[in-house]
């Protein structure tokens, strides 16, 4: 079993805070659950600084069977990219992974535990999908190397074994780390621009010309091929804030976006 590593860090360790604290997040969102969503990028931050961020995205999703959650290997620990077949446990209980889909990936997705021991960007999405819904599973995936040849080969992979299922995929990243407020935003924008598109190539440019240091851009770039492959067409941006906007600081701050992504 896959144990919660960052509860009582991250967001409380207790189940009834936990969830009491979710749904206000939650229930704070002006959003409707939009039906065509297949897939969107969330931040995995401590609750305090990105929760009321994440919970847009969450808010938002329908009911599937699946969701495939991709995030970065934040510790470097394990193969470069790595599927979980484990069950999780947080506060809130127990979630399954779909060991059909699982089954499907190539040999280049590792089945690999110990690339998802420490991290934390997968675990932190898992209360709010438990506040959501009672019944589904997830399909874990750590990505320790994320340029683009990487990311559009795990794309192929997962284009390949979604088909004909029913999943949406959620890609685990902040945005700018540590810059000035202004910064922060100018940058930021200016890679969301090409996630609205679904433009991987032109995401990546960007990426590369700002110097920007967006922590999951392997997976936000396999979640856009494969949702584009899967009949997405664009993107919509339903929350950005920074770390500033909460503790008041804005000389170095964190960017979070909320982004949905559907026909």
């Amino acid at each position: 079993m896959r144990r919660a590593v960052v509860a009582g860090q991250f967001y409380p360790g207790d189940a009834e805070t936990l969830r009491r604290q979710v749904e206000g997040y939650i229930a704070a969102a002006e959003v409707e659950v939009s039906e065509n969503i297949k897939g969107a990028v969330v931040p995995h931050a401590g609750y305090m600084y990105s929760g009321k961020v994440a919970a847009h995205v969450y808010a938002s999703l329908p009911e599937t069977k699946t969701f495939v959650i991709i995030g970065p290997n934040h510790h470097g620990v394990g193969s470069a990219v790595a599927v979980s077949s484990d069950i999780w446990s947080t506060p809130l209980g127990e979630v399954e992974v779909d060991k059909d889909i699982v089954d499907a990936l190539p040999p280049n997705i590792s089945r690999d535990e110990t690339a998802h021991q420490y991290e934390h960007s997968i675990e932190v999405q898992l209360p709010f999908l438990q506040v959501r819904f009672s019944d589904f599973k997830i399909v874990p995936i750590c990505m320790g190397l994320q340029d683009e040849k990487t990311a559009k080969d795990v794309g192929a992979a997962l284009t390949d074994a979604l088909k004909n299922r029913d999943t949406i995929i959620v890609a685990s990243s902040d945005f700018t780390h540590y810059e000035p407020d202004a910064v922060a935003r100018e940058k930021d924008h200016s890679v969301i621009e090409p996630i609205l598109k679904l433009d991987a190539p032109t995401f990546y440019s960007r990426l590369y010309q700002q110097h920007a240091s967006v922590c999951g851009y392997g997976p936000i770039a396999v979640m856009m091929e494969t949702a584009k492959a899967l009949g997405a067409k664009k993107g919509e941006l339903l929350k950005y804030a920074t770390s500033g906007d909460v503790g008041g600081d804005k000389s170095s701050v964190v960017g979070y976006g909320a982004i949905s992504v559907g026909d």
